[in-house]
């Protein structure tokens, strides 16, 4: 089997966007994903869009994209699977060259979320969960749906609001290394116990931002790559799973079953361990994503998430380094973007590209972990220098 690489990463400013439309923010990571890959945008045979939708005013965004980046003609679709949209597209990107189809292909994420008010954006938020029975009838929100899963996992495990806020210091600190996230200012812990509940026990500073942005991939065959750069970043192994949308369906509200399906597949497509990994992203969305998906990853025991942010397991210098670009909770998170961030962010790792934040880099191995709706949708992307 023929394999893939990026050879390309292009990232835009994430933040509030009011300076510019949907197609304008995506040609900010286009060109410079094409400018990294050094291809000629011609050559670019698929392009994927991710992107949710329903925030900005287009509703059919791939054509509006391409045909301002100068691609015009190029095979293209847009791709949804709700927060996980970005890591659809590389996916699907991904299958073009696998296929045959495609020498070289460009995965975009893009969404634009500040152009409608908050009220609104929690309803497009809320309808992605089970929307006739716990919207509609029950009114649940996004933070009451991540507030269910801390809620469980303190009752089981012993997990505390200290430790959800101590990722969220720790997301704060990072972000504060990177220009290009939303929030550059570290906070302190007692900062994020002090600030509102939104829906108990989270608070503000447990859950990410409304978000603009993009980020874009640009993938090649193993031929192609190996004549456009000396370091192709492989992708060794991609896991996807599903799981009901409907919470009463679900065994327990301690982790999600599709990460964890998501996670064996790829480490089993990729032929690699979980403590081979060198550098991850995992799905913050709430600080109590973050802790669930250290266990369902494989990267500790189940229940022992909060033990690995108390011993500063997953910062710089620890085991396993997680969300050194902010995560989501400081980068920003930008619904469809977010995936192809992840994955532009673990590829300057493994380039050793990542500056004030580099990871110590031992086997080569980078971790992304992309989580759509309450547990919907999950995707797992190994990459590797290998």
């Amino acid at each position: 089997m023929d394999r893939v690489a990026v050879v390309g990463i292009g990232h835009s400013k994430f933040g509030r966007r009011t300076d510019v439309n949907v197609a304008e923010l995506a040609f900010e990571s286009i060109k410079k994903a094409v400018d990294d890959a050094g291809v000629n945008k011609k050559d670019i045979q698929n392009v994927i869009i991710g992107s949710a939708g329903g925030w900005y005013e287009e509703s059919l965004p791939a054509v509006i994209v391409n045909e301002y980046a100068g691609l015009d003609g190029v095979g293209t679709m847009r791709v949804e699977a709700a927060c996980a949209s970005g890591s659809a597209a590389v996916k699907t990107a991904y299958n073009s060259i696998l296929s045959g189809e495609a020498k070289i292909a460009m995965a975009v994420g893009i969404e634009k979320m500040t152009e409608v008010d908050t009220l609104t954006s929690i309803e497009l938020i809320g309808r992605a969960g089970s929307y006739m029975w716990e919207f509609e009838n029950f009114g649940m929100t996004f933070p009451a749906y991540y507030a269910l899963y801390a809620v469980a996992h303190m009752n089981k495990f012993g997990t505390t609001e200290e430790d959800m806020s101590r990722v969220a210091v720790k997301a704060h600190h990072y972000g504060a290394m990177n220009p290009l996230a939303q929030f550059q200012k570290e906070i302190t812990l007692e900062k994020a116990m002090g600030s509102q509940v939104v829906s108990w026990p989270l608070k503000l500073y447990d859950a990410c931002p409304l978000t603009d942005g993009s980020a874009s991939v640009i993938l090649a065959s193993e031929e192609v790559a190996k004549g456009l750069t000396d370091t192709p970043i492989w992708i060794k192994g991609v896991g996807y799973s599903s799981d009901s949308a409907n919470l009463s369906r679900r065994s327990d509200f301690v982790g999600l079953q599709a990460s964890v399906d998501a996670a064996k597949r790829a480490y089993a497509m990729a032929k690699v361990t979980p403590d081979m990994v060198d550098v991850a992203t995992c799905h913050d969305c709430f600080t109590i994503a973050e802790l669930m998906a250290y266990e369902d990853l494989g990267f500790c025991k189940k229940g022992e998430g909060a033990k690995m942010i108390r011993e500063g397991q997953t910062e710089l210098g620890g085991r396993i380094p997680v969300n050194l670009d902010g995560g989501l909770k400081a980068k920003g998170h930008p619904i469809g973007a977010t995936g192809v961030s992840m994955a532009v962010e673990i590829t300057k790792q493994l380039r050793n590209e990542a500056g004030s934040h580099q990871a110590p880099i031992k086997n080569g191995v980078g971790l992304v972990h992309n989580v759509g709706g309450t547990g919907h949708y999950a995707y797992v992307t190994i990459l590797s220098r290998n």
